[in-house]
């Protein structure tokens, strides 16, 4: 296991990139922690995938270094890197049977048979496999193809970290969830340095101890769930974390308020946002609420009832609003306004959060 460190790196496809905006990814610096479990979460196309492909060596960076604890290893390529990857797509022998599959890697390292046979046995366990250990993984359906990947990428105890890049796009939901629990299960026991590659946030708040957000080819945050959800750096984080996301608004700062076209909030705090060009706030659904005429006018659009609570799409001053409402609490004719409590509320000038000044 290792502490992997990208030092000062970015990464063009392009020969001679001419600016920032030819660069996939941005510079960085970053560490990953010995141990640790980790989720790379964006939309497609932000650079998740050129950066895991970075640090397994099969992708060479254009600028920078990455480091396996003290080991400088840019230039090394994967097999020297004693890593396991798990790719999106099952990579898996036909020929061989699903017990032929999982022993493989140990057996092309000389374990012995002993320890091959009870090591494929628990990794079967785990996939839920151990039915089909003896059948030839020809005709298996894509998705026991990626659990066979998975266990594969998974049956050694000796390697430096785990990369998984969307393991688990072709997996049933249900599946999907015994898995992940497998996997957190793993991490606890041997203590791997995982990344997770995923466009899905349940995945990477359900795995992950920290999540790492990337947007536009760049880390905008690092933190653990509840980071990411109460105090997002950025407003991409803002908006991707959640279901629905934060909502924002066009805001003139000035000082312990926020001025909109609807009306005037009150913040926690004192804001400086002199110089910046596009000022927002952002207000989670689940802690905006409607009143009988404090806050900013609403007119409710339409109510969802998606079970433990209600979800409310209005408007405000011409600008969309979701609010979340707690199953039980009445809904009616009187309540005309949202408030936004000051506490809750995040300031972003040019999409990255400002902090305030106490009073």
């Amino acid at each position: 296991m290792a502490r992997i460190t990208l030092d000062d790196l970015a990464h063009s496809y392009l020969p001679a990139p001419a600016g920032e905006a030819d660069y996939a990814l941005k510079r960085m610096t970053h560490v990953w922690e010995d141990g640790g479990a980790y989720a790379l979460l964006g939309s497609s196309g932000c650079g998740k995938t050129t950066l895991l492909n970075i640090i397994s060596g099969l992708l060479h960076p254009s600028e920078g270094r990455v480091l396996f604890g003290d080991r400088d290893v840019t230039g090394a390529p994967t097999a020297e890197r004693n890593i396991a990857q798990v790719f999106q797509f099952p990579v898996v022998y036909d020929t061989m049977t699903v017990r032929e599959n999982l022993a493989f890697p140990l057996r092309n390292r000389g374990r012995d048979a002993a320890y091959v046979a009870d090591r494929v046995q628990s990794i079967a366990r785990m996939i839920g496999m151990e039915t089909a250990l003896n059948r030839k993984a020809k005709g298996l359906t894509a998705d026991a193809k990626q659990k066979i990947s998975l266990g594969r990428g998974m049956v050694r105890e000796d390697v430096n970290a785990i990369l998984f890049d969307e393991p688990l796009t072709v997996i049933d939901p249900h599946m999907k969830w015994e898995l992940r629990t497998q996997l957190k299960t793993l991490h606890r026991q041997f203590g791997h340095t995982m990344i997770y590659v995923t466009h899905d946030q349940t995945e990477a708040l359900t795995f992950a101890d920290k999540v790492v957000v990337m947007y536009d080819g760049r880390v905008v945050q690092t933190g653990t769930p509840e980071d990411l959800f109460e105090r997002p750096a950025h407003t991409f984080v803002g908006y991707f974390i959640g279901s629905p996301g934060m909502n924002l608004f066009d805001a003139r700062i000035e000082g312990d308020r926020a001025r909109l076209p609807g009306g005037e909030v009150e913040l926690a705090g004192h804001y400086d946002a002199a110089g910046a060009g596009r000022t927002r706030i952002g207000i989670r659904p689940e802690y905006a609420v409607l009143t009988a005429g404090q806050g900013l006018p609403v007119t409710i659009r339409r109510v969802e009832d998606v079970g433990r609570h209600r979800l409310v799409r209005a408007e405000t001053a011409g600008q969309p609003v979701d609010i979340v409402v707690p199953e039980g609490m009445p809904i009616g004719a009187e309540l005309t306004h949202v408030a936004f409590p000051p506490d809750r509320i995040s300031v972003y000038a040019d999409d990255w959060r400002i902090e305030g000044r106490a009073a």
